[in-house]
């Protein structure tokens, strides 16, 4: 893989915003590692950079995105830039958003969030208003921002909370809504499909946060809408090859918790 070419000036910009699924914890490959490779492979030499504020990932002493510790130690740093936080959500990340489009000329959002909301914060209607909100504070900052943004996939929590399962299942109706209103020829909004066979038994490592395989599904749901929509990169490969053997698994994290 070509790990340190020249980025062109009419490269595409990618910023992942998103919660603990994205962020990830010490020792995980994370979603944005598998994205970086797929970059690599489908747009490469110099066509595409990972910008965004932050490059750690979660540490559970430190109770901070403080750790350099990825399981692939030659994912380049460039390649580790995000948006995203253990606990943090639409709610948080809504007035972030101008000044790190604004700092880092962003071209492309790729956005996982609302279910630490719905399990904290707001419900479905205030955590779509700040999706929303999101959204204008983006384009407040580039006007002709492009965004794929993924539904709330319902954790090991929705299998036994009734209302919990109904607001995932609100929200992701309002948040569709949200995209058929607000989307735009000159900056569009997609509605990233929900990952092709996942399975939070078997695709995540405490029913929420993705494991290898999952972390393979969550690239691919934005991989695929990305180009279906934009013509970016290439769809994802079924079967990509591992980087790694798989991280040992990690021992639950109290906080937060869903």
């Amino acid at each position: 893989m070509t790990r340190h070419a020249t980025v062109r000036p009419d490269a595409v910009r990618f910023l992942f915003v998103g919660d603990s699924m994205t962020v990830g914890r010490t020792g995980d490959f994370t979603w944005r590692h598998r994205m970086w490779q797929h970059l690599e492979a489908t747009v490469g030499e110099g066509g595409y950079a990972v910008v965004g504020p932050r490059t750690g990932l979660y540490d559970a002493e430190a109770d901070a995105a403080v750790s350099t510790a990825y399981a692939d130690p030659s994912f380049p740093a460039p390649a580790r830039r995000h948006l995203s936080g253990w606990g943090e959500g639409w709610l948080h990340m809504a007035p972030l958003i101008e000044e790190a489009v604004r700092t880092s000329r962003a071209d492309v959002l790729l956005v996982s969030l609302g279910l630490i909301d719905l399990g904290f914060y707001t419900d479905a209607e205030q955590t779509a208003a700040n999706a929303r909100a999101f959204i204008a504070a983006a384009r407040a900052a580039n006007p002709r921002v492009k965004l794929v943004l993924l539904p709330v996939i319902p954790n090991i929590r929705a299998e036994s909370d009734a209302p919990f399962a109904a607001a995932c299942a609100r929200f992701n109706t309002l948040l569709a809504e949200a995209v058929a209103d607000l989307a735009t020829s000159g900056s569009p909004v997609v509605l990233a499909p929900h990952p092709s066979g996942y399975d939070i038994h078997t695709d995540t490592y405490d029913g929420t946060h993705p494991g290898p395989s999952g972390e393979h599904k969550l690239a691919a749901a934005f991989a695929d809408a990305m180009h279906e929509a934009w013509s970016i990169g290439g769809r994802y490969a079924a079967e990509p090859a591992p980087a790694l053997a798989p991280p040992t698994t990690p021992a639950p994290v109290p906080e937060p918790a869903l």
